[in-house]
């Protein structure tokens, strides 16, 4: 046994997932979901402010020399390759020194990021702290996930995964009806409505900050790295404020892991477990990831402008279809996400990939008629985003959940990056060309890419997608310490489960 900094490493028998995995929902998975999945909402508030002040931004006056093209291309472009490169940064980070310090870390930028761009007053100052602002985000997908999922019991995990990842749209809901009052010159100034959109945004990362101060470290990240004693303290403290709570004593928990710990795993041990363990799952979550992100990333950002030139709604007014939209797919996890524990994950996330591809289909095809008006386009884009928006969460669930415990982080930034790379940075940049246009026939094609994406994911989890639903998380995947899975020739345990 040996010992660094505060951490002892050695070989631990212990028992702290089963007794996690057989906990009932309690208050303190509540301040669990509170703390950590609050911040979601300030994504969506940050992405829908951009989106739709986009016109009022290039108009002169704003304050800001800046072109309706260069919002809804460069500067969303620059957002998702911040939210890219502070994934993979923080999610490295994150599975080496731990989940809690990184989410504090990762808000702490967003706080910075966000409070310097309501400042901008030159083109380059507002990409650069966009950019910083997307990178702190990006760490906080990381952190945020792999956290939830080693904390709440496996009964509950799919569902609440995916209404947290799902919160997203409040804040998109809120920062819609935000920009209509931002935006009405007759309450604030022109150059100051959108500053102040952004300075609230500060004003609730500082509250989610405060909450989140209270959250834990995860007990299997603790004991993996030398903690155990302290993974079994914090257990041992929830289970009697759970058993509190209940008035009843807890079962006893099923079974035990035995574990080799170990300080942190390199780059290579990571990419062998990706892709030489778990090649299928690989693949699974590239289409996932491409499918969603590219819908979103590349049409979304988009949607104020296909109102304005397509439908001559008045930029002030957008704001108040965006929360429409929003509210759909807020609806979609909520509903839907139950399901996902209940009916399986295979069915579920296959289901609902498809049917949001097949809709966008029937969308793209009434708009090429010109059966659309304003009011009819927000709500087909509703109910396609009300299944999209359950198929994108459980991307994030997907990758979360079906690699070893400590690739997780790592796994969650990988798969995030790439595929939000793929759509997300070529997304934008491609639509607010086509979108600028004004010709019906571009944005048309638009929504094929994304339809077709969204199908051909669908179909890749048709066949690849895990059976997840109600398992312990160290049964989809052993970890790689898990000295009873390892192979004789030394192999990595994961390599027994395969693909």
């Amino acid at each position: 046994m040996t010992r660094t900094d505060d951490a002892v490493i050695g070989t631990v028998t212990t028992k702290v997932p089963a007794r996690l995995d057989r906990l009932p929902w309690s208050r303190w998975h509540w301040m669990i979901v509170i703390g950590l999945g609050t911040v979601w909402i300030l994504d969506g508030l940050e992405v829908t402010i951009v989106g739709n002040m986009a016109g009022r931004l290039s108009e002169p006056g704003s304050g800001l020399p800046i072109t309706d093209a260069q919002v809804t291309g460069m500067a969303a472009a620059l957002y998702v390759a911040g939210a890219c490169s502070g994934a993979l940064f923080f999610g490295w980070l994150t599975d080496r020194f731990g989940r809690r310090k990184l989410f504090l870390i990762t808000l702490a930028v967003y706080l910075a990021a966000t409070a310097l761009t309501a400042l901008s007053t030159s083109v380059w100052w507002f990409f650069l702290f966009r950019f910083l602002t997307g990178f702190g985000i990006g760490g906080e997908y990381a952190a945020i996930n792999s956290a939830i999922d080693e904390l709440i019991p496996s009964k509950y995990r799919g569902r609440v995964d995916l209404i947290i990842n799902g919160s997203y749209w409040l804040g998109a809901m809120g920062g819609a009806l935000l920009s209509v009052v931002a935006l009405d010159t007759d309450i604030f100034p022109m150059d100051l409505g959108w500053r102040l959109s952004f300075a609230l945004g500060v004003v609730l990362g500082l509250v989610v900050l405060l909450v989140r101060r209270h959250v834990p470290e995860s007990p299997r990240w603790m004991f993996i790295h030398g903690r155990s004693e302290g993974a079994e303290e914090l257990v041992s403290s929830v289970e009697r404020q759970v058993e509190r709570e209940k008035g009843v004593p807890l079962p006893e928990p099923s079974r035990a892991i035995t574990i080799e710990q170990r300080r942190s795993i390199g780059f290579i041990e990571i990419a062998r477990t990706l892709f030489h363990a778990y090649p299928k799952r690989a693949v699974l979550g590239f289409a996932l990831f491409i499918g969603q992100a590219f819908l979103y990333n590349a049409i979304t950002f988009g949607f104020g402008s296909i109102l304005v030139k397509f439908f001559d709604v008045p930029t002030g007014s957008t704001g108040y279809y965006f929360a429409v939209i929003a509210f759909g797919n807020f609806l979609g996890p909520l509903l839907l996400g139950r399901l996902f524990d209940t009916v399986g994950r295979r069915p579920m996330i296959a289901g609902t990939y498809i049917v949001s591809g097949l809709l966008l289909f029937g969308t793209a095809w009434l708009f090429d008629r010109g059966s659309l008006d304003a009011t009819t386009m927000t709500l087909c884009w509703c109910v396609v985003l009300f299944f999209a928006s359950a198929g994108a969460s459980s991307a994030y669930l997907t990758v979360s959940e079906i690699f070893p415990m400590e690739t997780r982080a790592m796994a969650i930034a990988f798969f995030y990056a790439i595929g939000t790379a793929a759509g997300g940075i070529s997304g934008p940049l491609l639509f607010a060309e086509l979108t600028e246009s004004g010709v019906v026939g571009d944005a048309v094609l638009a929504f094929c890419v994304g339809a077709t994406l969204m199908v051909l994911a669908g179909l890749v989890a048709l066949f690849l997608a895990v059976a997840a639903e109600g398992r312990s998380l160290e049964d989809i995947a052993t970890p790689l310490s898990a000295t009873e899975a390892a192979d004789e020739d030394g192999s990595p345990p994961a390599a027994r489960v395969g693909g």
